[in-house]
């Protein structure tokens, strides 16, 4: 259950290929203008005999990625069926008018501010019992959703559910990035991100499904999604309890001599972790005022806003083709599946390639041109229908790369942790835009919505622009400058991706 192709991948490398730095800016100490200088010594990343480095990655792929990837399908199946909810009548069984479907949407948001100390507690309490336990207590929530009798009640869970799913997001995407290297890493980012697109795809299977249980024990079939889906989730967190893995350094699958070499590997793409280095809130702030973590969390927070329109709104914008509840939930699957086709074909080239900006500027052309369609064409279901394949896989394919590409530039288990914390919760406040983007009013053409949604898609591409001429101007920078400046390697790991050493991977 590899995704790794990469040459370091594949095995023991030979003696030469240790001494040579074949992919510049990728390793700390790599120079664009000097190859076949070591980076580190040879012995420090080196394979224990017993074993291939290819193969100590499989074992790492099984025993962290189906987990997290298990753990966020359904946490954003519970974050999304409401709209599937929504489709078999749960607005009008609950008396909901105006705009009180787009707030109950949009206080799911209002905990976001929960996702940097969310990560810092995962820290302390370790990654499998922190993310079971939220599992369990989103699952629960997500049971109470179904129970509701009103406005009020429907709020309040919502809410609840926006509470426990905070730390989700960034604590799988800062857990993958102390298991990875930053060549192997996009692969493993979208196939996790990519249960966002299964549970998208899934989700309207489900709901076609147990739809058809409307009025059983006399509960409505909205009810019965809402209760099911979220006992499926509090029985799985036990799943993720006892098989997750935590860090490296704690992994108990692990031999001793496997430990360091996986923390070795680590050293030499991104320097020392500094796994037990202190969080203060000095630190904290002193790294949210860096230009390129404030550009990275704009330019996520660009493409929320047409990623969350889609998952909120398409159920919605099907149904106004002329289907019935049940072809609606069936006809949202194919953009679902399309987006993780993309999304994982375009991961592979990536890490072939140790390339990020292309790939995500191509994402974002796509998701405009969709956009761009959806508003002038008004009156072709067929050509519309299209365009919702375009949204999902420019937008489904890109997110991940935006986030892999930034955590994976940050050196260090604090700022890690506190960047991928920041990009995200940042990034979420364009749920709150995306909710209140789509009015009832404006149906079936929906200009206004897909309106914004092409104008915050431009803003995305141009934080990302952005961001990646940072890289390449600080990464002269540092070549230009000298490396040595006697640094010991506790001030080195302290210092992550700022360490003189450390090239930014573009």
């Amino acid at each position: 259950m590899a995704w790794g192709f990469s040459r370091n991948e594949k095995g023991s490398t030979s003696s030469a290929e240790k001494n040579e730095i074949h992919y510049p800016q990728n390793y700390p100490g790599a120079s664009e203008a000097v190859v076949g200088e070591p980076a580190y010594e040879q012995d420090v990343a080196q394979c224990p005999p017993h074993t291939t480095e290819r193969k100590l990655l499989a074992r790492i792929d099984l025993h962290v990625i189906p987990f997290l990837v298990l753990l966020y399908w359904l946490a954003f199946l519970d974050r999304v069926n409401i709209s599937n909810a929504n489709v078999f009548g749960m607005s009008e069984d609950l008396g909901l008018v105006k705009l009180q479907y787009n707030t109950a949407l949009v206080i799911f948001f209002v905990p976001i501010l929960f996702e940097i100390p969310a990560n810092v507690l995962m820290k302390k309490f370790t990654p499998h019992v922190w993310l079971a336990g939220n599992m369990v207590m989103f699952g629960f929530v997500t049971i109470m959703q179904g129970l509701v009798k009103s406005y009020a009640g429907l709020l309040a869970t919502r809410f609840f559910l926006g509470v426990f799913e905070a730390g989700m997001f960034p604590g799988c995407f800062y857990l993958i990035g102390m298991w990875y290297k930053r060549q192997e890493a996009q692969k493993r980012f979208s196939f996790f991100f990519s249960s966002t697109t299964l549970a998208g795809g899934f989700g309207g299977l489900i709901a076609a499904g147990i739809g058809k249980m409307d009025g059983m024990r006399g509960y409505e079939g909205w009810r019965w999604l809402f209760i099911i889906e979220g006992g499926f989730t509090v029985a799985m967190a036990s799943l993720v309890f006892f098989c997750l893995s935590d860090f490296p350094e704690e992994a108990k699958w692990l031999k001793p001599s496997e430990k360091a070499f996986v923390a070795a590997r680590l050293r030499v793409d991104v320097g020392d972790s500094a796994r037990h280095s202190k969080v203060s809130l000095k630190g904290i702030a002193k790294i949210l005022s860096e230009f390129r973590v404030l550009v990275a969390g704009v330019m996520y927070f660009g493409l929320i806003v047409p990623a969350y329109s889609y998952a909120y709104f398409s159920p919605t914008i099907i149904r106004g083709f002329g289907y019935t509840p049940i072809q609606t939930q069936l006809h949202s699957v194919p953009p679902w599946a399309a987006a993780f086709a993309w999304s994982m074909i375009t991961a592979t080239f990536s890490d072939m390639s140790r390339h990020r900006f292309a790939f995500i500027i191509g994402g974002i052309c796509i998701a405009i041109s969709a956009f761009a369609i959806l508003i002038t064409v008004q009156n072709n279901t067929d050509v519309q229908y299209a365009a919702l394949f375009l949204v999902a896989m420019g937008c489904y394919s890109t997110m991940p790369f935006m986030v892999c590409w930034f955590n994976m530039n940050i050196g260090g288990h604090v700022r890690r942790s506190v960047c991928s914390a920041w990009q995200v919760s940042f990034g979420n406040i364009g749920g709150i835009i995306a909710v209140f983007a789509f009015f009832p009013s404006d149906a079936p053409g929906y200009k206004t919505g897909y309106s914004i949604c092409i104008a915050f898609t431009i803003l995305a591409m141009i934080a990302s622009i952005l961001y990646g001429l940072s890289c390449i101007k600080e990464n002269r920078n540092r070549n230009r400058s000298p490396t040595d400046l006697n640094l010991s390697e506790a001030q080195k790991a302290d210092m992550g991706d700022l360490n003189p050493e450390y090239r930014y991977l573009l």
